[in-house]
């Protein structure tokens, strides 16, 4: 049985999803470095794999060659699950690449599965973790809706500081380093128009910019002007 006696056939009331994973067999802590490619579609599907810190994108590469995201995966997010949900090896879906620097654990998807065939608990805490993953999807979908750029930019910035957001004496600070490139591909515009759309609600006393992060002053005036 390859699943660790730290976890196995125990009850998990008090255990995180980041113990279950580090207790299981195989289990190992990954850093990627920003913008350094995760898994590519098609690849197989033999890990799963939870943030512990930094941001995950994930997108969809479809037959044009577009590339849309779908999730930007923050802190305790669980991802990297299909073939837990197939059951059986299954090759990957999405493109995830490390938005910023990531540290994650990750598990084979064998021992992920024996140790939910052991403990129920297990499934339950996995359940939990995709259901989150889920609502983070269909936010982004929301936010990738808006068709007027400016919209899209506010939406992914109102975002960005819900779920990265730190507040401070200015306003909400997003704990993240933002390239205008890589808000460009996230959001499916380019490098040129980021900087002057930014450059706009800079003008307008909506956000600061201080070495690559994002003050928004006012997310309440920000939210009312463009939506």
């Amino acid at each position: 049985m390859s699943v660790s006696h730290s976890v196995s056939r125990t009850n998990l009331g008090n255990h995180s999803l980041s113990d279950v994973l580090r207790g299981l067999d195989g289990a190992s802590t990954e850093l990627v470095d920003r913008a350094k490619n995760i898994f590519f579609p098609g690849d197989p599907a033999e890990k799963v794999y939870l943030i512990r810190r930094g941001a995950v994108r994930l997108s969809r590469v479809y037959e044009s060659g577009e590339e849309i995201t779908v999730a930007l995966l923050r802190e305790n997010s669980l991802f990297g699950v299909l073939s837990l949900l197939t059951g059986h090896r299954s090759d990957r879906f999405y493109h995830a690449v490390a938005f910023t620097r990531v540290e994650m654990f990750t598990a084979p998807a064998t021992s992920v599965r024996q140790a939910i065939e052991s403990d129920p608990s297990v499934g339950l805490l996995l359940l939990q973790g995709l259901s989150s993953r889920i609502l983070q999807t269909e936010t982004m979908i929301e936010t990738l809706t808006h068709r007027d750029m400016s919209s899209r930019l506010v939406s992914f910035l109102l975002v960005l500081c819900r779920d990265f957001g730190v507040p401070d004496d200015k306003g909400i600070t997003i704990d993240l380093r933002l390239s205008h490139q890589s808000i460009a591909e996230a959001i499916g515009s380019t490098r040129v128009t980021i900087t002057r759309l930014l450059g706009d609600l800079k003008n307008a006393g909506l956000v600061q910019i201080d070495r690559k992060k994002i003050t928004v002053l006012d997310p309440v005036a920000l939210a009312k002007r463009f939506n």
